[in-house]
């Protein structure tokens, strides 16, 4: 990230006062003050420290800083001098004491300061003296070590932390969030946009992000929460540094946002020094969720810190009430170790000892310390706090791709949601979980819904006044639709409707001018409504059809063939000529006139094929198997000669009607006139999608225009929304009918103020109320007169199929196969029968030959013919 021009600008600002304030503080003997501290053991290496001792994060990070140098000493034999400034805050002061410390004590290194801003200012001066500067600031820029060579980021990054707020608030089905930070550069360019990738990643987003100025007095805090109050928004991410956070808590509980209904999530710059803050401060913060860096505290290293820091702390600044060191006091204890032990070489340049401090790897009390391109290694396990009492409570852990856990072992079980935390403290103490948002108090206790007084069709919103009571009530499909889905909301949600008179694009207008919480009713969703409010998916099916007048059908001379669909009348006439071969192959040995040429017998087939059943009685077929056939084919036939004509008959008395015009192609080429509804985006879709001429668009503004206009011929067809279109049709179904395809456009939706968290709980009510069908029951009721679309469907209904007859098919195919079967095996018989005969006669023939010439002696009548000779033939074999 590169830097911006509030970067640049204090920079500037900071040189033009170098150049006049050094001098002055020159002379002076340096800035030498009751809260300076310039602490030297004995000459030798020095190293300077920049810090504000007028912040308790200050007072932590000098007394840690302090220990740190006296501990490197003893430890290392090092003679090392800790040089302490005090910034009091400001980035000038910084810059000076930093030109100080460089120029005239000539120090190594220079750790702190604590803000982005002073780190800025400092890492230029070191960076023009190629000095290795050491932030110990919350966060630093990725671009930050790029624009300053001699930065090193000395703490480890907070931006992980974000990830663990955006799990926070999916674990709950939060949706949308307000941010809530200091309005430094440290938290605009660093902590906010990763705040902001770490909730698109769960689906949340942020409502409202509130820069606070550091300096933020009661009436700036007080606007600016009166402000995020009026929003439906009720999570709160809050990155501030102490003394502003003190003053904003004050300030809420006062607005009595530290209620019921409320959460409230702050981040490490807060969490961390939640210790320190005085009784009147945690009052106002009960119900807090807090995430901080997680330092293990049950080692003997941090034991022994953690006491020598209470006493030494407790020595140098009596007017603390709590003691207790937190993460930035651990943080500058190890970055005085990390100086200590680059210098343990000797004799170091600055460039040495910037390469020395970037590759240092070793245990510290904050954890292992590890750089990666001059930045300290990220926090990925941070501690879930819970603001109770008169402290906090420890709940839990988050570690970066593994979720919340009650401990940070291996073993540990772990989940996506906190409800493995077990039971939360919310502001106002309810035991259920803040649904995350809520009415707007300075609104109504219920929702304002417009409603359209004037819509087109009555059946989706009817606006009514009560003669007595004067009173509106409200009713239709579109209304009915919103009742029913905020029945399955998980909370009850009170809605006012009130009429508005106007257009539709108005009426959206009043929801983005909060006028109306939302505007519920026959409203399509277009993309020019976006810009001004958020929609719910549509609860009615989405396009526009063409309307266009009846005429009676023009295919009547064919009407004969629509009884059957063509599958019928090919299956029909197959088994006709199947069954007129099988009547044809058994009879023509019996009947000579089915005898002839191929020609001849071909046409004989096709006569007997349609019509046997008509001209060749039982009495003329000469084989029983045959005459089976005939009788089975017979009965089949009657049947679906006898269901052709019914069918016949009742498509003959049924109103067969067709569109007037087939397509739009038809009206653009004929240049004729066409209408639409008084919609505005109607007009424009056939202006700009089917690209009419616009001299030839007319409106309406009423179903009876519109149904007075296509019949006169003022307009040849009307466009109409397909919900509108159903109506349309029920309520005349003999005169009109749709013509071609449904173009696409968006269906009926509900519209809420951009942003409201209504929008998704509304779609997922939504969703319940199609799966119920309950939605089906209100389309039905609406439509309960549109029959002339079931009447078309039904002469489609009468075309008789295959699948009507399949058994009676099955039937007379299988007794004609029967029949053709036993013929075949019975000619086969009588030919193998006289074969043998055949066969017997030449045996004898054979047998008398050779009983001639065995007896030639013996004498033989001539006048016998062989044939009259009676031959016992079993007495030859």
């Amino acid at each position: 990230m590169a830097p911006t021009y509030a970067d640049l600008l204090l920079l500037l600002l900071s040189a033009l006062a170098i150049i006049n304030l050094d001098q002055i503080f020159m002379a002076n003997g340096g800035m030498h003050n009751s809260k300076t501290e310039n602490v030297e053991a004995v000459k030798g290496i020095d190293v300077g420290a920049i810090v504000d001792l007028s912040a308790r994060i200050g007072k932590e990070e000098a007394v840690a800083m302090q220990m740190a140098a006296e501990d490197a000493r003893n430890q290392t034999r090092q003679r090392l001098t800790l040089l302490l400034k005090n910034s009091q805050g400001e980035a000038v002061q910084a810059v000076l004491a930093a030109r100080h410390l460089i120029k005239k004590k000539q120090v190594l290194a220079i750790l702190g300061p604590g803000s982005g801003e002073e780190t800025f200012s400092v890492a230029e001066v070191g960076t023009q003296f190629d000095v290795p500067i050491l932030s110990l600031a919350d966060s630093c820029p990725s671009w930050g070590t790029k624009r300053w060579p001699f930065l090193v980021q000395a703490s480890p990054s907070k931006n992980l932390q974000m990830k663990a707020v955006a799990a926070v608030v999916q674990s709950w089905g939060w949706r949308r969030v307000n941010v809530i930070y200091e309005d430094i550069d440290s938290s605009a360019d660093g902590i906010t946009p990763h705040l902001y990738d770490a909730l698109q990643e769960v689906g949340a987003q942020i409502s409202h992000l509130t820069a606070l100025p550091s300096l933020a007095n009661a009436s700036t805090l007080s606007e600016e929460l009166h402000m995020l109050k009026r929003d439906q928004c009720r999570v709160f991410v809050v990155h501030v540094t102490l003394a502003l956070g003190v003053r904003l808590f004050n300030m809420v509980k006062e607005k009595k946002m530290m209620e019921r209904g409320y959460v409230w999530i702050t981040t490490d710059s807060l969490t961390s020094l939640v210790h320190s803050m005085d009784a009147s401060t945690i009052s106002s913060m009960q119900g807090v969720l807090g995430i901080k860096s997680y330092y293990d505290d049950k080692g003997q290293k941090y034991q022994d810190f953690f006491q020598r820091f209470q006493y030494k702390f407790g020595l140098k600044h009596p007017e603390e009430k709590n003691h207790e060191p937190g993460n930035s006091a651990l943080e500058a204890y190890d970055a005085i170790w990390t100086v200590a032990l680059a210098l343990q070489e000797g004799n170091i340049n600055h460039q040495l000892l910037l390469d020395k401090i970037s590759t240092a790897d070793f245990p510290g009390v904050s954890g292992k310390i590890h750089f990666s391109e001059q930045r300290l290694a990220p926090a990925n396990v941070f501690q879930i706090t819970n603001v109770i009492g008169r402290s906090y409570r420890e709940v839990g852990f988050w570690s970066y791709g593994k979720g919340f856990s009650m401990s940070v072992d291996e073993t540990a079980q772990r989940n996506v949601s906190m409800e493995v935390l077990g039971q939360l403290f919310w502001p106002g103490g309810p035991p259920d979980t803040p649904k995350g948002w809520d009415i707007p108090t300075a609104s109504s206790t219920h929702l304002r819904i417009g409603v359209p007084s004037a819509p087109l069709v009555k059946y989706f919103v009817k606006v009514e006044i009560d003669p007595i009571t004067k009173g509106y009530s409200f009713s239709g499909f579109s209304i009915d639709v919103f009742r029913e889905s905020v029945k399955y909301l998980p909370y009850f949600l009170g809605c006012d409707f009130i009429p508005f008179e106007g257009t539709y694009d108005a009426l959206v207008e009043q929801v983005r001018l909060k006028n109306f919480d939302a505007a519920v009713g026959d409203i399509a969703i277009v993309s020019e409504r976006y810009v001004n409010a958020d929609f719910t998916q549509p609860h009615t099916e989405s396009g526009l059809v063409l309307i266009v007048p009846t005429q009676s059908q023009s295919k009547k001379g064919w009407l004969f063939l629509e009884p059957f669909t063509s599958a019928m009348w090919l299956l029909t006439a197959l088994v006709h000529i199947y069954n007129g071969f099988v009547i044809w192959m058994i009879e023509r040995n019996y009947c000579p006139e089915l005898k002839g040429s191929p020609l001849n017998q071909m046409g004989t087939l096709l006569w007997l094929a349609f019509a046997t059943l008509f001209s060749l009685h039982g009495d003329r077929l000469h084989s029983n198997l045959s005459r089976m056939a005939t009788v089975v084919w017979l009965f089949v036939a009657v049947i679906i000669s006898q269901s052709y004509t019914a069918s016949l008959t009742s498509m003959l008395t049924l109103p067969r009607l067709e569109p007037k015009v087939a397509n739009i192609e038809t009206l653009r080429n004929s240049n004729a006139v066409i209408g639409h509804s008084s919609k505005a985006f109607v007009r424009a879709y056939l202006l700009n999608v089917l690209h009419f001429n616009p001299n030839n668009i007319k409106n309406f503004s009423s179903f009876e225009e519109c149904a007075e206009d296509l019949k006169n011929g003022r307009i040849a067809g009307a466009f109409l929304e397909v919900p509108t279109s159903k109506v349309f049709l029920a309520k005349y179904c003999k005169s009109f009918m749709t013509a071609g395809p449904t173009y696409k456009a968006g269906g009926y939706g509900f519209a809420f103020s951009k942003g409201s968290p209504l929008i998704a709980d509304m779609d997922e009510a939504l969703l319940k109320v199609f799966e119920s069908g309950r939605l089906k029951e209100l389309e039905d009721n609406m439509t309960a007169l549109e029959k002339c679309v079931e009447i078309e469907s039904e002469s489609e209904t009468l075309r008789l199929s295959p699948s009507s007859f399949y058994i009676l098919f099955m039937f007379t195919g299988g007794t004609s196969t029967a029949a053709l079967a036993i013929y075949f095996v019975h000619s086969k018989f009588k030919v193998d029968n006289t074969a043998m005969r055949e066969h017997k006669r030449i045996w004898l023939l054979i047998l008398l030959v050779l009983k001639h010439w065995r007896n030639k002696r013996a004498q033989f009548p001539r006048n016998v013919s062989l044939a009259e000779t009676p031959v016992d033939a079993s007495s030859h074999v």
